[in-house]
């Protein structure tokens, strides 16, 4: 065969370091998602929706078959994280978590992740990102201990 095709869709999900919540500014948090949605593109991994709240980060993007995931989140995390130190004072001394959860997503739940990551806010109003992220892990049947998922 001698094409090489893929379609991998991926659901992203990080925090701040030691998850504060430094995206209180609705302005910034929505350049934020635009900058990460360019930043998917440049690296060639189109997302589908960027989103989140105060403190955490959700991409649902399609993983470029000649990318890693750990090369991914690396550029996400180093591009961002050197531009949202130039957007306010405030955030001079940014960075993100050093972890990440990534989970596949089935072409049929496309539109439902597309629907969680739109509607952050209103998910926020009734659970945590810790709570949020440990249901995540536990629905995707990842083994964990909690004492080195959080930074």
């Amino acid at each position: 065969m001698p094409q090489s095709l893929s379609k991998v869709a991926i659901h992203i999900v990080f925090s701040t370091k030691n998850r504060t919540h430094e995206f209180t500014n609705p302005s910034i948090r929505d350049e934020l998602h635009a900058y990460l949605g360019g930043t998917c593109k440049a690296l060639r991994c189109p997302a589908i929706i960027v989103g989140g709240w105060t403190e955490h980060i959700h991409i649902l993007c399609l993983l470029n078959r000649i990318i890693s995931i750990s090369d991914l989140l690396k550029g996400l995390k180093i591009e961002s994280s050197k531009w949202l130190k130039t957007k306010d004072t405030h955030l001079r001394n940014f960075s993100w978590q050093a972890g990440y959860g990534v989970f596949s997503v089935s072409e049929s739940s496309i539109e439902k992740v597309k629907r969680y990551i739109q509607n952050q806010e209103d998910h926020h109003r009734k659970k945590t990102f810790k709570e949020e992220y440990v249901e995540f892990l536990k629905e995707n049947l990842i083994s964990y201990n909690e004492q080195y998922v959080w930074d």
